[in-house]
Parts: structure tokens; sequence; C-alpha cells
């Protein structure tokens, strides 16, 4: 009977040892969500002071031809999920969204890896929500994206003007370039 109730008390010590630890860390998350670092008021822009946008070197002018406008480029430089997923849950809580829902956002490259966007800086990524916000949604960005894609592999726009469109305002750049 003893033997059990030091299993008891040794098993009560790991719970009450854990249970601390996950309110300290829902403690952590709250607080983090209660000051976000990251401001929503350019949506459907991300934060520029969060989000500049980074390059990927390896994409230039010179190597688009071997880079970006080679058919499945773009899976061969995409970051596996598991880094995106976890940099979204952060940067959700970077942004103080009341929807905490992972699936309503799209984990996105400001600048696109189709334009030579670096795959893995959280300078180039953010949690674009899916829903429309201030005028713009993330498949909206996608066919901006194919456009700007389009326009650069076809030499009718500049690797690197479209590059800063994007970067600057995606809602625009389209039209910033006479497109």
């Amino acid at each position: 009977m003893r033997r059990v109730q030091r299993l008891s008390a040794a098993s009560l010590a790991v719970v009450t040892a854990a249970a601390t630890l996950m309110i300290g860390a829902a403690a952590a998350d709250a607080r983090t969500r209660l000051t976000p670092t990251c401001s929503q008021a350019q949506l459907p822009l991300p934060d520029s002071h969060c989000q500049p946008g980074a390059l990927n070197a390896a994409v230039t002018q010179a190597t688009i031809g071997s880079t970006i406008c080679v058919p499945g480029y773009t899976a061969t430089v995409r970051p596996p999920t598991s880094y995106t997923n976890a940099l979204k849950i952060k940067q959700i809580a970077q942004y103080g969204y009341s929807d905490i829902n992972t699936a309503d956002y799209e984990e996105d490259h400001l600048i696109a890896l189709e334009l030579g966007g670096n795959p893995t800086s959280p300078q180039n990524l953010w949690p674009e929500p899916r829903y429309a916000v201030g005028g713009g949604t993330a498949a909206g960005k996608d066919g901006v994206e194919n456009k700007l894609h389009s326009a650069v592999c076809s030499h009718r726009v500049g690797l690197a003007a479209a590059q800063h469109a994007i970067a600057t305002n995606w809602t625009t750049a389209l039209s910033v370039l006479g497109l």
C-alpha cells in the first residue's frame, strides 16, 4: 500500500510541475497577445517594420532564366511547413490578431518566391489573413504575384522593379508598373 502512495505522490509532483509549466507558458502567450510588436494598421499589407521583405541572393536579373523562370523552381526553395507553421503561430501573436486560428492565415512571402523573395527570412514571411481585410485577401495577392512573375519572365518588367513594387504595396504593384 505504501508503494502505491509513493507512486501517487511522485505522479502528483510530476503533474503539478507540468501544470505549472503550462500555466507559465499560457501566461507568457497571453502577455504576447496583449502587447503585440507588429501593427495591423497597414492591413492588407504587413507591418513594414516587422516584414520589410528580404531577397534571395541567388536570384538576380542575370539568373532568372535558371531560377524563377524555370517551371517548378519555387518547390526547390519553399521552406517546410514545420518551419512556416511554427513561425505563423509566433507571428500571429506578434500581430496581436484576435483570431488565432492558424487556418485563417497564410504564412506568406511578402516578396514571392517566384519573384526572388527569401524563402526563410522572418522579414519576408508574415501571417496574411485569408479573409478580406483592408481591401485585400491572400488569394488576391497570389494573383498579383502570378502577373508580376509572368511580366518578369517575359522581360516586360525588370526583376528589381517587380520586387520593389510588391514589397512596397502589393495592392498597387500592377498599376505602378503599368500592368
